[in-house]
C-alpha cells in the first residue's frame, strides 16, 4: 500500500510517505519541522519532497492520512484542505484521526503500568485541548474537548494516569492537588506524521473530512459601522 501522511495542527509541520507498506521491502521518507507560522508555505513542498524520496508518484497513492484537529485554526484548516485537494486530484482514500490521538501514538511515550494516558496541549486562555486514551488499545476514553485546567483535571478521573503534552504539567498539578496519581511527561510532544504512516493501512476510511476546532475563533468579523451604509 502507498500512503502519504500529513500534519500541521500545532507548532510543527510534518509529512511522511511510504511505498509498498504491506511488502517486505517498503520504502519510506519523512520530514518534520517545528514552526509557529508558515505551515501553508511548507506543508505541500514537504509532501512533494517525501513523495519523491520514497519513489512515489501522487497518482499511485492509495491512502492519505491526515489530522483534522484540534489545533491552531490556520494549521488545522491547512492540513484538512491539503488532504481534500490531494484526494480529489489522485483518487486516494482518506483516513483521519485527531491530532491528540496521533500524539498518543508517539513512540516517545514510555511504557508504564497506568491503564490510561491523557494528551493535554496548551490552548491558551487558561484552557487545554484534552483527550484520554486506553494505553494499550488507544481507544478513546474521554473524547477530545477544550477545557479549563481544573475541569480537565477532574476529567482525568481518580485512577493513576500519565499526561503528556504542552498542557500536561498544569493539568497534572491540578489533579495531584486533588489526590490523583497524575504524572506529567513530554511537554514538547507534538504530532508527527511518521507515527501514523504504517497504522494508516489499517485505520477505517473517512467518508467526510471536517476540521475539529472545539471552540470559536479568536478573530471576529467587524461590527456594523454607523458611517458605512450597506445597500445604499
Amino acid at each position: 500500500m502507498n500512503v502519504l501522511s500529513l500534519d500541521s495542527c500545532f507548532d510543527a509541520c510534518s509529512a511522511a510517505a511510504g511505498r509498498g507498506l504491506r511488502t517486505l521491502t517498503p520504502s519510506i521518507s519523512f520530514a518534520y519541522a517545528p514552526m509557529q507560522t508558515g505551515h501553508a508555505e511548507q506543508l505541500l513542498p514537504m509532501a512533494k519532497m517525501v513523495m519523491a524520496e520514497a519513489g512515489l508518484e501522487f497518482a499511485a497513492l492509495d491512502r492519505i492520512a491526515v489530522t483534522f484537529g484540534p489545533g491552531t485554526f490556520t494549521g488545522t484548516r491547512i492540513c484538512v484542505s491539503a488532504a481534500r485537494a490531494l484526494a480529489l486530484a489522485t483518487g486516494a482514500q482518506i483516513v483521519a484521526l485527531s491530532s491528540l490521538r496521533l500524539m498518543a501514538m508517539s513512540a516517545r511515550i514510555p511504557s508504564a503500568p497506568t491503564r490510561r494516558v491523557a494528551i493535554a496541549t496548551d490552548a491558551r486562555r487558561g484552557e487545554v485541548y484534552l483527550e484520554v486514551f486506553d494505553r494499550h488499545s488507544l481507544a478513546t476514553l474521554v473524547p477530545p474537548s477544550c477545557r479549563g485546567i481544573a475541569d480537565a483535571a477532574e476529567t482525568l478521573g481518580s485512577e493513576p494516569i500519565v499526561v503528556a503534552g504542552s498542557g500536561a504539567k498544569a493539568v497534572a498539578d491540578a489533579a495531584r492537588a486533588s489526590g490523583v496519581g497524575a504524572h506529567d511527561i513530554l511537554p514538547d510532544l507534538l504530532p508527527d506524521a511518521l507515527d501514523v504512516l504504517f497504522p494508516a493501512c489499517e485505520l477505517p476510511l473517512t467518508e467526510t473530512l471536517r476540521p475539529l476546532y472545539l471552540r470559536a475563533p479568536d478573530a471576529k468579523p467587524p461590527s456594523p459601522s454607523s458611517i458605512v451604509r450597506v445597500g445604499v
